[in-house]
């Protein structure tokens, strides 16, 4: 079977532990192939690198920064096949997801830093005819940067591309469940002729890769994607150290449905927002509160429409659903189905494994699942699930869905539906949320500041706000006389 490798300072290298993880494709349930088991001594190789590449890169013209990035770009694009299908065997999703949005959007992000860097600008301010203050953003050194494995070449490009149009050089740590991609991503930096030791990849388990590079003492910066209990304990190693953070977290999002919504519009998008990717996004709008009025009617269309989805082998182009990227995330889910029947909920569709025929009878698959019934501050609709299981929750009034929208520790993004231009507005500023999509999902402008508020996380991705991240500022003021 193939072992994976690290890629540091512009070379693809064995752990230095020579010691290998098992990676499971989530649709069969077998080991395919083996992770490197990395530890401390490799992240201090890899910082060691990029410090020993930061000097040059940092200073090297932002044109030619840009050159080598959208050679990435163009050479993902060319090879969108292959890393389809390596993130689809990597992470149980449809090859047909996987081709649709994670490797373009991968490729849009390296396109969009490339072409963003060469219009960054910063700040002059005069002071009358005194003096003139204008501010430097310069790279901060070495990014720390820890991808997770629900979009694993869409987040991990997320981070690095920023990260280094800017000029800083990255360790990078993607999930150890889903590292085929950011492998193969080294392989096509090395073709672009990115220079030695800009990027390095160290793969391995996060309690020793992810934590070495969070409290490393010449990695400044931590970027990090994931569950929010991990990222309370990288906020509570980097803090002390003063490093710059950013946290994109978990989240517990509402996809709140007036009575004069686009009906059929609401229904079919509603059935992307709870179901694409397995559920395992963190956008997926997992509450479903619906005006009482048309409660009863949306129900009904809602689930005969999710019984219609076909769960299946990741390969086949009419599966809609594949596999959960893991076993122990199967059961996970699972014991929530458990936990919101005794919570007094009832199953109106899935609510069980699906098991499959031939190769894929051991796949982690679990069937679209919906439950109505519960309130709205138990345990199955306060805590993350992250998979294909939405509730269904009916309110009266504008007062009380905000009410219940905003109950949750979390504050990622929220959806409103409604044909009320007022009321867009006014919910809108009224959700506990970084990111509000009304009458849509998940659509995106690259130049939009991405990221949540309480347990959702800390800082912006996205847009500027990423460059102001990977910068640090510097006023310069010069007296006049």
């Amino acid at each position: 079977m193939q072992k994976i490798k690290n890629y540091i300072n512009g070379e693809l290298v064995a752990p230095i532990s020579n010691l290998y993880i098992d990676n499971y494709n989530p649709a069969t349930g077998k080991v395919y192939s083996f992770i490197p088991d990395s530890d401390e001594q490799d992240v201090n190789r890899a910082t060691e690198a990029a410090l020993a590449a930061f000097p040059k890169w940092s200073v090297t013209p932002k044109e030619e920064r840009s050159r080598i990035m959208l050679k990435i770009a163009e050479l993902i694009e060319k090879n969108l096949d292959r890393l389809a299908i390596a993130e689809s065997i990597d992470n149980g999703k449809p090859v047909s997801l996987a081709r649709m949005i994670d490797i373009p959007r991968a490729a849009s992000n390296f396109h969009f830093y490339a072409t963003g860097i060469l219009h960054y600008a910063s700040h002059c301010h005069a002071m009358e005819d005194t003096a003139i203050n204008y501010t430097l953003r310069t790279p901060v050194g070495v990014a720390g940067c820890i991808s997770p494995w629900n979009l694993p070449l869409y987040l991990f490009t997320w981070k690095i591309a920023p990260a280094i149009a800017s000029g800083n050089c990255v360790v990078a740590k993607p999930s150890e469940i889903t590292p085929m991609t950011a492998y193969l991503l080294s392989e096509l930096c090395i073709e672009a002729g990115l220079p030695k030791g800009v990027l390095n990849i160290v793969h391995g388990y996060g309690h020793k890769v992810g934590a070495a590079i969070s409290a490393h003492p010449k990695i400044p910066l931590i970027s990090f994607t994931g569950g929010t209990k991990t990222g309370a304990e990288i906020a509570r190693v980097a803090a002390p150290m003063f490093k710059k953070i950013s946290l994109e977290l978990g989240g517990k999002n509402p996809n709140i449905i007036f009575a004069d919504c686009d009906f059929e519009n609401a229904v079919k998008t509603t059935l992307h927002s709870s179901f694409a990717n397995q559920g395992q996004i963190c956008l997926c709008g997992s509450r479903i509160f619906i005006e009482r009025s048309i409660y009863e009617k949306f129900k009904n269309e809602f689930i005969s429409k999710v019984k219609t989805l076909k769960v299946g082998n990741p390969a086949d182009s009419e599966s809609r659903l594949g596999a959960v990227v893991s076993k122990a995330h199967m059961e996970k889910i699972l014991s929530y189905v458990e936990l919101a029947k005794q919570e007094g909920g009832t199953i109106l569709s899935g609510g069980h494994q699906v098991k499959l025929d031939g190769e894929f009878s051991e796949g982690y698959y679990i069937a679209p699942t919906v439950i109505e019934g519960l309130a709205y501050n138990c345990r199955t609709n306060q805590e993350e699930i992250f998979g294909p299981v939405v509730t269904l929750t009916p309110f009266e009034t504008e007062e009380e869905v905000l009410m219940y929208a905003n109950s949750t520790q979390y504050g990622l993004s929220a959806i409103v539906w409604t044909e009320s231009l007022t009321r867009a507005h006014r919910v809108a500023g009224m959700l506990h949320a970084g990111i509000v999509w009304i009458n849509c999902w998940l659509l995106r402008d690259l130049r939009t500041p991405f990221g949540g508020v309480k347990s959702s996380g800390v800082g912006r991705e996205g847009g500027f706000e990423a460059f102001d991240f990977f910068t640090e500022p510097k006023n310069v003021c010069i007296k006049l006389k």
